[in-house]
């Protein structure tokens, strides 16, 4: 992943966006919410799965325990290139489908039915002025979403699974 660009999401808002990798997260009803979400993915184009894993929560202590949560990476290339922007919007969307609340009391467990986070975006091949300056790294189109990188341990595994042992 050395040789992925990292750009901060600010920067390719526009930009049209063919390919992306997706985290996945449930803490709460994860066997009804992630098949949701999966299926729900699957209308936006052709999805590939990684491997899914059951974390604990890094915020539970011995005094505030967590639930576990489910994680699990998408490799999503769209039918219909979107603009990250629209990505988020959609991503936000289908969250709220699935009962996603956002709002919890102090010292509330969070129940988080299901949390979508980009990681990575492959754009379109059109010349636009972010691409001219990606020429220089021909081994990788993938763009790290920099608000999301160093990935979690789960998530870099992940990534390697469906794109790494895929070059």
């Amino acid at each position: 992943m050395a040789t992925f660009t990292q750009c901060a999401p600010e920067s390719v808002q526009a930009q049209p966006v063919v390919e992306l990798v997706l985290a996945l997260g449930s803490n709460y009803q994860a066997d009804k919410y992630l098949p949701l979400a999966r299926q729900r993915l699957v209308a936006l184009g052709e999805v590939r799965l990684s491997t899914a894993f059951q974390n604990p929560d890094f915020t539970a202590t011995t005094q505030l325990p967590k639930p576990d949560y489910t994680n699990q990476c998408v490799h999503l290339t769209l039918t219909t290139p979107m603009s990250l922007q629209q990505l988020q919007q959609t991503f936000k969307t289908l969250e709220g489908d699935c009962n996603r609340c956002r709002q919890t009391e102090p010292n509330q467990i969070r129940r988080v039915t299901i949390d979508i986070d980009i990681l990575l975006i492959k754009l379109s091949k059109e010349n636009n002025s972010l691409s001219k300056k990606l020429v220089s790294k021909p081994m990788s189109d993938w763009i790290i979403m920099a608000d999301r990188y160093p990935f979690k341990a789960h998530e870099e595994a992940g990534v390697e699974e469906l794109i790494l042992t895929k070059l």
